[in-house]
């Protein structure tokens, strides 16, 4: 078990200290008993747990152990999730005044930091799947298109995958970018679990944001920014800018524990969803096919969305969203057998909401 950041806290707790530090509950049980396993370890800035926004151990080891996974020079822990880390990226990669590509349908945290950094957008149109009625992946004609009408970009940001589990061919995306001397920011905000299944989604980027809550055993929150170059200290200055200056220790500490544990037996637990979910998109109508799509995402295809919805949580299944035309289902590694069995009864109701039923 390699889980330093862990390690330090659990050691600091077992040493019974006299905590004249915040937070204020010292480390005893909250009046609520499901809470109070965590408060042992919910700390704050001290010499032996560390500093997020500083260098030096526990931190530089447990972040060093998520850029090794990713491929990437360094990582930065968030416990603002993928807004924190797309702020953060975006400073780090522009300037004021600057111009940047961003994609249109991009989470709504890029438009806030173009106002908050006085960006200049520049649009990229996502292409449009007719025969699914969804936005598609941008591909590197896309990109070089816009690039060749606005050559002062020097910044574009994409997001991959989509909501609906749809891919962009990063590698050559970036290969055109860095071309032109230009740096491409990924908000791979819902593919923090693919390289575990050996997705090549995010290799060329110059940096990826990535929400570990939304698709790893991490509690809300947590996320990561990966980056390449000696920027540390800026890194850890902006996201001090735009984070809070008393970052949560047990989303912290979860960002560690679930690296460890996708480098063991969690690599098995991603690879029997994708291999349930490939089962599913046969069985329901579903996205699939030969889309450039993330293996353990169950997109379904239906007629009404806020209706199916409602069947399904009427039947105690909440799905993550729905568009009107589609509902995404989020499949992770900690989804159950049992989980899987209580929606395949429901087949019936996806094909009475499917397309062309009537």
């Amino acid at each position: 078990m390699s889980t330093p950041l862990y390690d330090a806290l659990t050691a600091y707790a077992r040493s019974n200290p006299a905590r004249f530090h915040m937070p204020g509950h010292k480390g005893t049980p909250l009046s609520a008993p499901e809470f109070s396993p965590l408060t042992p370890l919910d700390v704050t800035e001290l010499p032996p747990t560390g500093n997020l926004y500083e260098a030096g151990a526990p931190f530089d080891e447990a972040q060093q152990l998520w850029a090794r996974a990713f491929g990437f020079d360094h990582c930065q822990f968030l416990t603002g999730g993928s807004t924190l880390g797309i702020h953060t990226g975006l400073a780090l990669f522009t300037s004021p005044g600057d111009r940047v590509a961003v994609d249109r349908a991009c989470h709504r945290s890029v438009y806030n930091a173009l106002a908050l950094l006085d960006l200049e957008p520049v649009f990229l149109e996502r292409p449009w799947l007719g025969e699914e009625n969804l936005i598609g992946p941008f591909s590197q004609k896309d990109v070089e298109k816009i690039l060749d009408v606005h050559p002062d970009v020097k910044t574009v940001c994409i997001t991959s995958p989509t909501y609906a589990g749809l891919l962009s061919d990063i590698p050559a995306i970036s290969g055109e970018i860095h071309r032109r001397g230009g740096k491409l920011f990924v908000d791979g905000a819902h593919g923090a679990h693919l390289p575990c299944l050996g997705v090549d989604a995010f290799s060329g980027a110059d940096g990826v944001v990535v929400s570990a809550h939304k698709t790893l055993p991490a509690l809300g929150q947590g996320a990561l920014l990966f980056y390449r170059g000696g920027v540390e200290d800026r890194v850890r200055r902006w996201s001090s800018v735009f984070g809070t200056s008393s970052p949560s220790y047990p989303i912290l500490a979860s960002l560690d524990l679930c690296r460890d544990w996708l480098e063991g037996e969690g690599k098995g637990e991603y690879r029997r969803v994708r291999d349930r979910v490939a089962g599913l998109r046969e069985r329901f109508p579903s996205l699939g096919g030969e889309l450039p799509l993330d293996p353990t995402r169950l997109t379904l295809k239906v007629k009404d969305g806020p209706a199916f919805a409602r069947a399904l949580e009427e039947r105690g299944i909440y799905p993550e969203m729905e568009d009107g035309g589609h509902v995404v289902l989020i499949c992770t590694g900690s989804d159950s057998e049992d989980s899987f069995v209580r929606l395949e009864p429901n087949r019936r109701t996806v094909v009475a909401y499917a397309p062309g039923q009537k």
